[in-house]
């Protein structure tokens, strides 16, 4: 089983996001252990807000589309907003769905209230589109977790090794079996997908 190719979705767009420096820490990781990561940073690479009759036609939108279609896990993190998902990461989603089909995401949320309602927002969302899910997501706290940029706690440096583990090997395993149901001829959700 190969490594999966991951697309880590930094969903914040503030300056000295807590969210960015954990998305970061965990692609480096993921990279040393074999996977290739491609980091979309909506700070660096502003996304227009969603609209259904221009969306598709908006200049770096088949940039963007290239890269949802070349990963096979979503790696996804957002601050908890209210208790739901950030503008940023919802407009993202908001962008595509077909894409996300036979794909796995796995959820990391800067919350202070553990974000479970954010990531059962996530969940439902991977559901709707016919993607997979973690069946469980990493939250952390500011300044117990992340301090002047730098994971600090070693219980939560834990949580992310499980998560790096888990993304590699489940996202691989996935990864294989949406190859071979695309090219295959059994039925299933995915053989709407054919080509």
């Amino acid at each position: 089983m190969s490594a999966p190719h991951i697309l880590a979705v930094i969903g914040s767009l503030h300056q000295k996001s807590v969210t960015r420096v954990v998305l970061l820490h965990l692609a480096d990781t993921l990279r040393a252990e074999g996977a290739t990561v491609d980091v979309l940073d909506f700070a660096q690479t502003p996304l227009p807000l969603f609209n259904a009759d221009t969306a598709w036609a908006q200049p770096g939108f088949a940039e963007l589309k290239a890269r949802v279609d070349r990963a096979e896990v979503l790696l996804l993190g957002t601050p908890d907003y209210h208790g739901s998902v950030s503008s940023a990461l919802k407009n993202f989603l908001d962008h595509f769905w077909k894409e996300f089909a036979g794909r796995l995401f796995a959820t990391v949320v800067a919350s202070h209230e553990k974000g479970l309602t954010v990531h059962d927002q996530l969940r439902t969302i991977a559901r709707q589109c016919n993607a997979w899910a973690l069946p469980y997501g990493v939250s952390f706290a500011e300044k117990e977790d992340v301090r002047d940029g730098t994971v600090v706690s070693d219980a939560f440096r834990q949580r992310l090794a499980m998560l790096t583990r888990d993304v590699r090997v489940y996202g691989g395993l996935l990864a294989e079996q949406r190859r071979a149901d695309l090219a295959g001829t059994d039925p299933g959700f995915l053989a709407r997908l054919r080509k």
